[in-house]
């Protein structure tokens, strides 16, 4: 139990940091968006799409909540560029 408890706390660690660098970069998208700067949006939305997708790899998020957020950001990026 003890050698659990020691993987859990490792995995947390491992999953939290990986869940705030995603929310991080949504949140660079986001404002990117709002400044009206379309041209840097897309750039780091790829950067955004990468981190989502490599955290649902390794399981600190759902594949379907990656998708569901790339899904909703490229849509935001794409009306806020025409």
């Amino acid at each position: 139990a003890e050698k659990r408890a020691r993987q859990a706390l490792k995995r947390r660690a491992r999953n939290r940091k990986a869940k705030s660098q995603v929310r991080t970069l949504l949140k660079s998208v986001r404002g990117a968006i709002e400044s009206g700067d379309s041209e840097s949006a897309r750039q780091k939305l790829g950067s955004a799409e990468r981190a989502l997708r490599k955290a649902a790899s390794k399981g600190a998020i759902k594949k379907t909540t990656a998708s569901r957020s790339v899904s909703r950001l490229a849509k935001a990026v794409h009306r806020a560029s025409s």
